[in-house]
């Protein structure tokens, strides 16, 4: 793999800190709603946070 530049992994690194933040509101959010579809919704919320969180954590590997 090729290297990546010191920017481009502090990128990486605010990005991926982001998608945490955003999962695990997304998570408590979905835990509190009351209404199946607004459940729903911020349950596949978190789950899509959690992948692309998990796409970004590859370029570290």
């Amino acid at each position: 793999m090729a290297e990546i530049s010191e920017l481009d992994l502090q990128n990486l690194r605010h990005l991926i800190g982001g998608f945490t933040t955003t999962q695990s509101k997304m998570t408590a959010y979905a835990s509190q709603a009351t209404d199946p579809s607004v459940k729903q919704f911020f349950q596949k919320s978190a789950q899509s946070a959690m992948e692309s969180k998990q796409q970004l954590m590859r370029f570290l590997q």
